[in-house]
Parts: C-alpha cells; sequence; structure tokens
C-alpha cells in the first residue's frame, strides 16, 4: 500500500498509462480541438450562471424555502459545481494532462465525477419528494426539515466517497492490463461500479415517475387534478431529458469495461459523450424555471433590474430626468409582474406565462 501512494507523485506516471491505453496522443492544440474547448467553456459559464440564479432566487425569497424548493437548489448547486468542475478539466486536458501528477489528475476527474453524481443523487431526491407529496398524498411539513436536510447531506456524502474511491486506492496504478481506457488511471472495474450505480438510480427515478404516472392517471385517484397533470409532464420532461443526456456516456462506459485495451477506437472519443452528459446540467434549470412561473420571475428579477437600471441610466444620459422614469416603469406591468403570490407552489401547474 506505501508503495502504491508513492506513486502518486510520479511525474511520469501518467504518461505511462496513457501510453499503454491509447494508440495516439492528442497532444497538439488543433484548430478544431481550440474550437471545441471554447465551445465547452462557453456551455460551462452558462451553467454556472442559470444555476447561480437559480440559488439566488430560492435563497433571497422566503417564501421558496420549502421542500421542494430545498431539493431544487441542491441540485442547482451540485450542477453549477458541475460546471466548474469540467471547466477546469477542460483547461487541464490536452497536452496540460501528461504534465499531471497521479494525485492532480484523480483530483482533476474525481471532482467531476462528485459533482455530475451529486446531480444524479439530487434527482433522486427530487424524484422521492415527489412520490411522497402526490402518490402517498403526504407533503412535507416544517417538522420534516431534518429529514430532508439529512438526505442532502448523505447524497454528499455519498458522492464524495463514490468520487473519492480512486485517489483512497481504487485504481490501477501498477496494474496496467486492469486500466480503463477512457480514463486511464482508473481501474475498469471502478468504472463499472459508479455505471451500476447510476443505471440504478436510473432505474428507481424511472419506477418512481411510474408510480406517479399510475396514481395521477387513475380514475380512482383523488389527486388527478390540473396540477398534478401539469406535474406528470413536467417529470416526463425531467426523466426524458435525464436518458438523452446519460445515456450515451453509461454506454460508453460500459463499452469500455467490455472492450480489450485498443480494441475499441470509439473511446478515445469518450469525451463528447461526457460533454454531452453535461448539458443536463445546464437544462435542469431551464426545465424547473419553464414549468414554475413564480420561480421563472424570482430568477429573471436580477436581469430585469439590471436592464431597467440600464435603461434609466441611458435616459438620463439623453437628457431625460429621472425622477419621470420611475412612476412610469412602477406603475407598468412590470411591477404587476414581479409580484409574487402568497402561496408559491412548484411544478404543480403554475405554468402560465
Amino acid at each position: 500500500m506505501g508503495s502504491l501512494y508513492s506513486e502518486y507523485l510520479n511525474p511520469n506516471k501518467v504518461q505511462e498509462h496513457y501510453n499503454y491505453t491509447k494508440e495516439t496522443l492528442e497532444t497538439q492544440q488543433t484548430s478544431s480541438r481550440q474550437v471545441a474547448s471554447a465551445f465547452i467553456i462557453i456551455l460551462c459559464c452558462a451553467i454556472v450562471v442559470e444555476n447561480l440564479l437559480v440559488l439566488i432566487a430560492v435563497a433571497r425569497n422566503s417564501k421558496f424555502h420549502s421542500a421542494m424548493y430545498l431539493f431544487l437548489g441542491n441540485l442547482a448547486a451540485s450542477d453549477l459545481l458541475a460546471g466548474v468542475a469540467f471547466v477546469a478539466n477542460t483547461l487541464l486536458s490536452g497536452s496540460v494532462t501528461l504534465r499531471l501528477t497521479p494525485v492532480q489528475w484523480f483530483a482533476r476527474e474525481g471532482s467531476a465525477f462528485i459533482t455530475l453524481s451529486a446531480s444524479v443523487f439530487s434527482l433522486l431526491a427530487i424524484a422521492i419528494e415527489r412520490h411522497v407529496a402526490i402518490a402517498k398524498v403526504k407533503p412535507y411539513g416544517s417538522d420534516k426539515s431534518c429529514r430532508m436536510l439529512l438526505l442532502i447531506g448523505a447524497s454528499w456524502l455519498i458522492s464524495l466517497v463514490l468520487g473519492g474511491l480512486p485517489i483512497l486506492g481504487w485504481n490501477c496504478l501498477g496494474h496496467l492490463e486492469a486500466c480503463s481506457t477512457v480514463l486511464p488511471l482508473y481501474a475498469k472495474h471502478y468504472v463499472l461500479c459508479v455505471v451500476t450505480i447510476f443505471s440504478i438510480i436510473l432505474l428507481a427515478i424511472v419506477a418512481l415517475y411510474v408510480r406517479i404516472y399510475c396514481v395521477v392517471r387513475s380514475s380512482h385517484a383523488d389527486v388527478a387534478g390540473p396540477q398534478t397533470l401539469a406535474l406528470l409532464k413536467t417529470v416526463t420532461i425531467v426523466l426524458g431529458v435525464f436518458i438523452v443526456c446519460w445515456l450515451p456516456a453509461f454506454s460508453i462506459l460500459l463499452l469500455d469495461y467490455a472492450c480489450p485495451i485498443r480494441s475499441c477506437t470509439i473511446l478515445y472519443k469518450a469525451h463528447y459523450f461526457f460533454a454531452f452528459a453535461t448539458l443536463n446540467s445546464l437544462l435542469n434549470p431551464v426545465i424547473y424555471t419553464w414549468r414554475s412561473r413564480d420561480l421563472r420571475r424570482e430568477v429573471l428579477r436580477p436581469l430585469l433590474c439590471w436592464r431597467r437600471g440600464a435603461g434609466v441610466q441611458g435616459r438620463r444620459r439623453a437628457g431625460t430626468p429621472g425622477h419621470r422614469l420611475l412612476p412610469l416603469r412602477s406603475s407598468s406591468s412590470l411591477e404587476r409582474g414581479m409580484h409574487m403570490p402568497t402561496s408559491p407552489t412548484f411544478l404543480e401547474g403554475n405554468t402560465g406565462v
């Protein structure tokens, strides 16, 4: 064990593993690779901004301090960190990869695994909450906040453990024949374990949503109203996006486990599949804010305020008195549009524009 950890600072170890698992090493920054990297970074910046807006909206408005919005904030936080981790991963890829030590490489890949798995667990927590609230007709009350916090804390703890297993010793340093092609310092069995866990979570989410569907569509269900039908549409969209984004990544990792070294050239393009999976973090806040009018208004509030302030400054520079602008804006539809109802609901038919 001591000899294993002694290799963590070996500057030649990463290149040794990449030379063994890959036919060619793409270390040159070609124009196409630079464009792809720039696009990924822009995409991740968009992920960070939109999830930050969701977090600000949930934190600043006490009306959103309920069970569903707490889970939503946790999902937004994990997606935000996933965007940050993927930016770091992109900047440390290419020619920089071969200059990393194993511990730096584990930190780079582990951070992405932790944040992405936290997003998956957050989706599972949301599915559980929706199942409890609709199938069981037992919405969370204020006395359940401790249980919610424990569930969120447990999801992050499991994600940390799952993403930290390679740096703790479950890797292929010293065992090149057991290495993954997609992640050359990770053991194939670890990759299989991660895919299996994520697949089980996916099946659990599908089962929960199917259960919700059956309850809502049942002719004998008391909860089959317009609001729950709108919810059914929302969770169907969430589930569909989750499957579309993650299924290619799961498939490439399963293929990585099954293929011998250097026998499947498609594995050399696996980073495109992981970039596509990251779209899930981009689309999650779009889906939830699109389906909730109250949250959408609160998320857009900083943008509208900035636009309003820019308009006021522009008119002042043009010579228009500033005091004449405020009554016009305050009595217009903007103020009425920013008005929040006393009892905001999430994903329950609140879908009007």
